[in-house]
């Protein structure tokens, strides 16, 4: 990367919001890296939003609480991790501070109006279905056949795995906000799942930056994570 694109300007905050199936454990790491550099960060703990319908409705406006809470002032770029960055547009319109752009990090892009089991492969959905039980699905760390949390640190792992909510099985089925963004995006890619939606960010413009890594590298990569989030950010 360039040296001069990851300057950052002193007057922009960078909010990075966790994916709502985690923590925001699973962000620190890369949120003491930018502050390390000086950047501006918040990063927003969205747990308690999660645990009843409507899941989308209690997310944003939890978020909206928290940034007028911190006192926060524009220019923002929020960061939306997995499944936090289809709901970007809808934090975006919550607020009433400038947002200078959105970066979605190793996650789908937006699908204003349509649900979660409306956009993937339906023998994903009935596989994900199958899980749940009363009413709520299995946290995140329960979903594979091997522990998607062994490449955090020991430390680090365990807190993941504590903040690990059972999110409602409508979260999955309720329509994602009907909001259009036509401000800057940009997009990072960590793990090669998301690779259709980098190639996606690519063909709109917006610019991209690639890692080798997994999902869970803002926990485990900081440095690269935060890096490749500055050279998106200088472009936005």
């Amino acid at each position: 990367m360039d040296a001069n694109a990851a300057i950052i300007t002193p007057m922009l905050t960078v909010v990075l919001m966790h994916s709502p199936f985690l923590g925001p454990s699973s962000m620190r790491p890369l949120a003491d890296e930018l502050a390390s550099d000086g950047v501006g960060v918040l990063l927003v703990d969205l747990q308690m939003t999660v645990n009843e319908a409507p899941v989308h409705q209690r997310l944003i406006g939890a978020f909206a609480d928290a940034l007028e809470d911190a006192g926060v002032a524009g220019p923002l770029v929020l960061v939306g991790h997995s499944g936090a960055g289809p709901l970007l547009p809808g934090f975006a319109y919550a607020l009433e501070v400038d947002v200078a752009g959105l970066v979605f990090l190793d996650s789908d892009l937006p699908t204003p109006g349509r649900s979660w089991r409306e956009t993937v492969d339906p023998a994903l959905v009935s596989q994900v279905k199958a899980s749940v039980r009363n009413g709520k699905l299995p946290r995140w760390d329960r979903w594979f056949d091997s522990d998607p949390l062994r490449l955090v640190p020991a430390g680090l792992r365990e807190e993941v795995r504590d903040e690990a909510p059972e999110v409602p099985w409508e979260f999955l089925k309720e329509q994602r906000p009907v909001v259009e963004w036509s401000g800057a995006c940009g997009y990072v890619l960590l793990s090669p799942v998301y690779e259709d939606a980098a190639a996606r960010a690519e063909e709109l413009g917006w610019p991209v930056e690639r890692l080798e890594s997994h999902h869970l590298a803002a926990a485990t990569s900081p440095s690269a994570v935060a890096a490749a989030l500055r050279s998106v950010i200088s472009r936005l």
